[in-house]
Order: structure tokens, then sequence, then C-alpha cells
């Protein structure tokens, strides 16, 4: 079974919905897997700030496709690729989907803002684009695939904007009838009300993704009952990583060694065991 396979299937599961973990290198993706995500989200906030880089549209496909490859041959999860507007028009959106199914990815999701995309917590601009115009970009895209289970998740920055729920409802639908697989909802809301009474609304005619970074207090769990097919942790594992890593730094110059924390930080055999060092030794036995 192919990754876009496998991934179609947990989603018709529905036995809960399938927990997404956000990374940005083979390392991240090794490390969700190792803790029990089903599915690899190639989070575009993550990839652009290991580039130390704000994700404002500054990096280009090519940056983005290759930390999606590498996640993807690390781990045996499929591997979801936050794909920001399809880089483009509709043409960069058809390219981006032939590149990243070429590259063994499950599925891509592209966001209905005006590219180049700026973060939707930068408390920045959020333009959105045309309806007509990105629906037609959700047709040509679906229209370049070659795999029938590779997934084109169409995202709805509508919540973001601040233009209210009846235009997220009108631009999902239209995104439903072009073609689209699955519906993103997106919500800078600090509690999960809104991202629900979309779902209410919805009515379960795609599956639908969300990404709980502002709501963060509603479980998986109960996001599934009422209607999240697939929920993303997008950016946690970054934020967990730059707190511990400056917290680590700072320590061994206060004390001028790492003795400190040595009981506590991975050990160097653990760091082999995750590189598979003694599957790669035994091959030149």
């Amino acid at each position: 079974m192919s990754k876009a396979a496998h991934l179609r299937s947990l989603i018709r599961e529905g036995r809960a919905p399938v927990l997404t973990a956000g990374a940005h290198d083979g390392l991240g993706a090794v490390l969700a897997e190792r803790a029990g995500y089903r599915a690899v989200w190639a989070s575009g906030l993550e990839v652009s700030a290991a580039h130390a880089l704000p994700d404002v549209g500054l990096l280009g496909i090519s940056d983005y496709l290759a930390a999606a490859r590498i996640m993807n041959q690390a781990c045996g999860l499929p591997v979801i690729a936050d794909c920001d507007t399809g880089f483009g028009n509709e043409l960069n959106a058809a390219y981006t989907v032939q590149q990243y199914e070429a590259a063994g990815v499950a599925a891509i999701c592209i966001e209905d803002k005006v590219f180049p995309k700026v973060n939707s917590f930068a408390g920045h601009r959020q333009m959105l684009a045309p309806i007509g115009e990105f629906a037609h970009k959700i047709r040509v895209a679906k229209a370049s695939q070659k795999d029938p289970d590779f997934m084109v998740i169409a995202r709805t920055e509508a919540l973001i904007a601040g233009a209210g729920m009846d235009e997220a409802m009108a631009r999902a639908h239209a995104y439903a009838d072009a073609g689209a697989d699955a519906i993103l909802i997106h919500s800078k809301a600090k509690t999960h009300t809104e991202v629900e009474e979309f779902m209410v609304r919805w009515g379960g005619r795609l599956p639908v993704v969300i990404v709980p970074t502002t709501y963060y207090e509603w479980s998986a769990s109960d996001a599934g009952h009422a209607g999240a097919s697939i929920v993303i942790h997008a950016n946690q594992g970054l934020r967990a990583t730059v707190s511990a890593v400056m917290s680590a730094f700072s320590i061994m110059l206060n004390d001028g060694c790492s003795s400190a924390l040595e009981g506590q930080i991975a050990s160097v055999k653990e760091i082999f065991d995750l590189q598979r060092m003694d599957q790669w030794l035994e091959l030149e036995a």
C-alpha cells in the first residue's frame, strides 16, 4: 500500500482522528513516528524557521520539497506537506502536485491566501484570494495528479482573515465542488467554538483537518467526536526544541561544562539508534 493510500485508509477508518505531528527534517519525522503519531506534517513554519527565516513566502518550492522528501524517506508515516498557496498560480500548483507526488508525499495542503502569504498568526495582512480563483487552482491541481490516492487538502483562511463563518462555509463548499479531498479549517481563536461550529454546519461533506495551535486545550478525542478527521500538532515540536536547546546552552555557558545536563539529555547511543547506525554498519559486514 502506498503512503497516500494508507493515509486515505486511516481517514476512512474513522475510529479516531489521524494525529499528525509537525516536523521540518528527517529526525523530527522519526521522532514523531516513534512517539506514536500516525502522520507527519511537513510544516512551512518549521521549515522556514529551520532556515532562520520568517514564514512569509521567502523560501521556494525547492526548499520545502527537499525537506518533505527527506521526512518521507526517513520514516514510514504518510507525509502531509504544507505548500502555502501552491507557490504561485494554478500552473505552479499543478507543478507542486507533480513534484510532491513524485517524491512519495501522501498529500499536500494549499491555502486560499494571496501569494506570497504571511503566517496566519503573524498579526499582519491576511489577504484572501477570490473564491473562484482558488477553486480553479484546486481543480487544476487535482487534474495534475497521477495517483488517485494522492490528496489535495484545501485550507481556508477565512476565519483567520476575519471574513466570518458564512464566508468560510462558502469557500469550503466551493473547494469541495472543485475536487478537494479534504478541508482544513484554520482558526486563531483561543477556544474551539468556531471550529466546532464549522464542523456542525459542514455536515461531514468531506474530511475536516484542524490545527489546534491557539485552542490547544481541545483534546484530539473531543475534536474527533465533533467531526475532525485529522488533528495536526503543527509546531509544538519546534517550540519544545527551541526551549530545550536554549535552556541547555544557558546551563553549559553558566557552568562551563555539561555535567548538570547529562542525566537529562539523550545519550550519543540514543542518537545512533535514531540514525539506525547498527543497520547501516551491518551492510558492510
